[in-house]
């Protein structure tokens, strides 16, 4: 049957089939509805899926946990906090040994680092500056540029110091103002070396007579040929400690180098006969050991960390004396080897006797050849000198020479190579002059 148009007489839904069609109508409606009701749930789920999940994340989540993690979108990286750039171990020129590290423990590690700023030296003692107005002017018209400060002495500390153990035991002297005399110096271009006398000091005697040296039986020794006194132990770090403290001290006040002075074992017999006791043998390092270990201890604790060079003062004879080396324990081969800065040979032609063979040579009186005793003394030095090598800075004799021969003693010394010197007068006085060693 064809239908043209629409007759409600002829349409099949006529009459009787009004309820089909109702019911017709009613399903269509109902399947449009949950059709409708499903895409939205599925357009949910997609938006949760391809929007809100990339902001919130939740592996728990019931539509995101069996899909793969969202890739993050790229953010700036956070400057990362600095951390202390590692330092590289210092490495020792000595070879270390079994006795010397079991019996003084390892050296110590520098919490920091700094740059070593050094000077080419052309010094004069001037104790505790009681000159320092006329000394300026010296240097003002010579090629002097620098002062050795007597920081500690045997009679004391001599610096306005607060060193914990030096005030407890009465033995800061307050002789001067440290800082006013570092400015001073400063301001004329003057770098200042602070002196420090080490183990020949009875100032300690009282308060802590175990950092003395002691015979077998515990008996505190005394020395002929050091003014009858007691002498320091320097196989004692506690005592090394002292030093190297007063030292930090005068560095963080403005002290441009530290010198050890007396950075040795005594010289010649007990008063008693009575040998000293170190330690049993065997196990007990040599003396050169014990000031060497000192001498390293003190260059990682000031002048690896603080960048202020160390030296230390020499007895000349051990440039050229071996038994003497054993007995002061200075022993010149490897006393150069133990990373200070300089070596300060106190090469006095005074000091050598009546006549002294030295470099193939007999001097009869030393006294009288300024010029030789100290050419030939570093000339010898320096043939045992190994690489790396401390610098060797001579003091030369000024307290009875005139400039004549004190520049002699200058001239000696850098016509062996050694461009450096320090000039020694007790007293802190010193004749006019140009000090260029012409």
């Amino acid at each position: 049957m064809k239908y043209d148009r629409y007759d409600p007489q002829l349409s099949p839904y006529s009459g009787g089939s009004r309820k089909r069609h109702r019911k017709v109508v009613g399903c269509l409606r109902g399947f449009i509805m949950i059709m409708t009701v499903m895409i939205v749930a599925v357009s949910c789920v997609l938006f949760w899926q391809v929007f809100l999940s990339k902001r919130l994340p939740d592996t728990n989540n019931f539509f995101t946990r069996k899909t793969a993690a969202p890739t993050a979108s790229p953010t700036p990286d956070a400057t990362p906090t600095p951390s202390p750039t590692p330092m590289p171990d210092i490495v020792e020129l000595l070879a270390p040994q079994e006795n010397i590290e079991n019996f003084f423990g390892p050296l110590p590690k520098p919490e920091f680092r700094t740059p070593l700023e050094r000077r080419e030296v052309h010094g004069i003692y001037i104790a505790t500056g009681e000159n320092l107005t006329a000394n300026i002017e010296l240097a003002k018209n010579s090629e002097i540029n620098a002062f050795v400060l007597d920081l500690k002495e045997g009679y004391g500390v001599g610096f306005n110091s607060t060193n914990p153990l030096a005030t407890q035991i009465g033995q800061v002297k307050s002789l001067y103002n440290l800082s006013a005399m570092v400015e001073k110096c400063h301001d004329n271009d003057i770098w200042v070396i602070g002196r420090i006398v080490c183990f020949k000091d009875p100032g300690l005697l009282n308060a802590y007579p175990d950092y003395y040296i002691k015979d077998a039986d515990g008996n505190i020794l005394r020395f002929t040929n050091e003014e009858k006194a007691p002498f320091l132990n320097p196989y004692n770090p506690a005592v090394w400690d002292y030093f190297i403290d007063l030292a930090i001290e005068a560095v963080e006040m403005g002290v441009d180098e530290i010198q050890f002075d007396y950075v040795r074992f005594p010289a010649g017999p007990t008063t008693t006969g009575v040998a000293p006791y170190f330690g049993p043998e065997g196990t007990t390092p040599r003396k050169a050991d014990a000031i060497n270990r000192f001498l390293q201890t003190a260059r990682r604790r000031i002048q690896d960390t603080y960048g202020v060079p160390v030296g230390a003062d020499i007895f000349a004879i051990v440039m050229t004396n071996e038994p003497d080396r054993k007995i002061v324990g200075q022993d010149w081969p490897t006393v150069g080897l133990t990373g200070v800065d300089n070596l300060c040979p106190m090469i006095y032609p005074d000091h050598y006797g009546r006549e002294f063979y030295l470099n193939g040579r007999l001097y009869s009186p030393p006294k009288d050849y300024p010029y030789e005793i100290v050419y030939n003394s570093l000339y010898v030095a320096k043939q045992q000198a190994a690489e790396g090598f401390s610098i060797i800075r001579p003091y030369v004799a000024a307290y009875t020479y005139g400039y004549a021969d004190i520049n002699k003693q200058i001239k000696g010394a850098r016509d062996a190579g050694c461009n450096e010197f320090i000039l020694w007068n007790v007293f802190g006085k010193y004749p006019n002059g140009n000090y260029d060693g012409a």
